[in-house]
């Protein structure tokens, strides 16, 4: 049984779920990076390790989102995202697993080697994969991709939020809190004085500012903002955890009716760069850094720039004596065999354009 419902069995029978993670992830102790940047206590969650073909944050969410799509009765998923997003290409292998269709939104983003991977790992976990070159060109999009798959299947497709970060996906990671918990509780892990996270589309966020209140986790959570403000903003993370509250206290009344509270934690935004996907200096140094000292993967879109917010504060001293824990979100499995062969241009031709353009010149720095 998982973490959340040892603690609040009642939701076990009002959810939907199904397995898909490999849990507990692991915490593993950063000795050398932590020598290296002066900390004692400095500690990574290897999230990349949740899927056993692909792996990272989103597939916590989506053992609760395919549960509640498959209780629905749904054949297809749909879901949003930028063309490389992880969610998305998490999305198309957890589906498949699953036995569901799924259907990929995809609008235009910066280009990076992972994009073209992701691509391809959806395409080849059979994703229909539709691009629309902007917000508005999507949302005509979404009404005639309904109606489409509506008269083929008769049925409308289980909608999916970016990120996956509704109140069911966000669930997702309120059992990951319950899981931290329980490896400070085995001495895996000293309770950590500070949390620091990428924070995208605020589900993973919300979820583990919801577990930290409702299990009373003396940790700070420090989130690192990687995506437009608009998106990602004290006002969306308070209305999803508010609204994820109510929806679990109505499901089970012994739930803690924990409430926001906005100067609890404060939202970093000076390592975002010039844009969502836009790599900077410092997200690859702080890239090569892990890389070069745990043999740690991150990526220039969510963790580089979160990890270089921890190396920021770390080099000015504001973490000397502190218990610090990193939650890397990045997938770690290896793709490559999955992909091996594929020729681009058995994606729809409005993708070719990632194939056929230059990345960005970042991304060929790490």
């Amino acid at each position: 049984m998982i973490p959340i419902f040892e603690h609040f069995p009642a939701l076990k029978n009002k959810l939907g779920y199904i397995s898909l993670c490999d849990l507990p992830t692991p915490v593993l102790h950063l000795t050398n990076a932590g020598k290296k940047l002066g900390m004692d206590n400095l500690y990574i969650k290897m999230d990349g390790y949740t899927g056993k073909i692909y792996g990272g944050n989103k597939v916590r969410k989506l053992e609760f989102l395919l549960g509640e799509a498959i209780n629905k009765n749904s054949k297809e998923v749909m879901t949003f995202g930028g063309a490389g997003s992880n969610h998305a290409t998490a999305t198309a292998v957890c589906a498949k697993d699953v036995g569901l269709q799924s259907i990929s939104m995809l609008l235009p983003q910066m280009n990076a080697e992972y994009v073209r991977k992701n691509l391809l790992l959806s395409y080849s976990y059979g994703a229909e994969l539709h691009y629309y070159r902007n917000e508005f060109m999507l949302s005509i999009g979404k009404k005639y991709q309904h109606i489409k798959h509506w008269l083929r299947k008769g049925k409308n497709p289980y909608l999916i939020p970016v990120g996956g970060s509704s109140p069911v996906g966000i669930i997702g990671f309120i059992n990951a809190a319950v899981e931290l918990k329980q490896q400070i509780d085995q001495n895996k892990i000293p309770e950590p004085d500070r949390i620091y996270v990428a924070l995208g589309s605020v589900g993973t966020v919300t979820g583990l500012l919801i577990g930290i209140k409702v299990l009373n986790i003396q940790s700070t959570l420090v989130p690192v903002r990687v995506v437009p403000s608009e998106t990602a903003n004290f006002e969306t993370i308070k209305n999803l955890f508010t609204e994820t509250v109510s929806f679990l206290c109505s499901l089970d009344p012994s739930f803690p009716n924990v409430k926001f509270h906005k100067d609890e934690f404060k939202i970093r935004d000076e390592f975002f760069g010039e844009g969502y996907a836009h790599f900077t200096e410092e997200g690859v140094e702080a890239i090569n850094l892990l890389k070069e000292l745990e043999d740690i993967r991150l990526d220039g879109t969510y963790t580089g720039k979160a990890f270089a917010a921890l190396t920021h504060d770390a080099k000015s001293g504001d973490l000397k004596n502190k218990k610090i824990l990193f939650w890397n979100t990045l997938n770690a499995r290896d793709i490559t065999d999955e992909i091996r062969g594929l020729d681009y241009r058995r994606l729809p031709k409005a993708f070719h354009r990632y194939f056929e353009e230059d990345i960005q010149e970042l991304d060929k720095y790490y």
